[in-house]
């Protein structure tokens, strides 16, 4: 048994969304991506289906060309190389559920 605490030891980074591995298991890797307001994370796809969460907070999540808001306790999926991005509007904590086969530096250099 694996457990992980996503709220607990915030730490935002003034430069960039802040990009962190919080738990992995046999078949998935959980992340933690932590955005002050107005961060960004630009156009982007998965090579591998996802799904996003917003924990704490809200974003601005636009795919095929149009924008929905997430608030916390939202989720959406997202099927394997759909072009997305994410937009902060207040400082906000949200999961990102990737494969197993997917890596984790692939979504920091985003």
């Amino acid at each position: 048994m694996k457990t992980a605490a996503f709220l607990e030891n915030l730490e935002y980074n003034e430069e960039k969304v802040a990009v962190s591995l919080l738990l992995e298991t046999d078949f998935s890797k959980e992340i933690r991506i932590v955005f002050k307001k107005n961060q960004v994370m630009k156009d982007h796809k998965a090579p591998y289906p996802i799904v996003v969460q917003v924990l704490k907070g809200n974003i601005d999540f636009g795919v095929n060309n149009e924008v929905k808001r997430l608030n916390s306790g939202d989720m959406i999926s997202l099927e394997a190389k759909i072009i997305h991005n994410l937009t902060a509007l207040e400082d906000s904590v949200v999961r990102l559920t990737l494969s197993k086969s997917d890596s984790v530096n692939r979504v920091k250099e985003v």
